[in-house]
């Protein structure tokens, strides 16, 4: 036991709060960014360019994982090969 005025108390008392912020602090960033991630970031193949013409034709990730595999071939920038891929990721 410390007594109560003890700098050593005073420190250990700072470093434990310093310990819990950075910790608070990272979970609150990681969450943050787990509940920003959009659906389309997990198919293989689509990245910042293919994700924003799809996001601009069909609006939302979810309209895109309901379009038919023609919608997905009608898009700028996607191929025969990448709408079956997104089409097989969503079905």
């Amino acid at each position: 036991m410390l007594p109560e005025r003890d700098p050593v108390l005073y420190f250990v008392q700072r470093l434990r709060d310093e310990a819990h912020r950075f910790a608070i602090g990272s979970h609150r960033a990681r969450r943050k960014k787990e509940m920003i991630t959009n659906p389309l970031d997990e198919v293989a193949g689509v990245g910042p360019g293919r994700k924003r013409a799809l996001l601009h034709r069909f609006g939302t990730a979810k309209a895109v994982s309901r379009a038919a595999l023609s919608d997905l071939k009608s898009v700028d920038g996607i191929s025969e090969q990448m709408a079956q891929a997104i089409y097989d990721h969503f079905h």
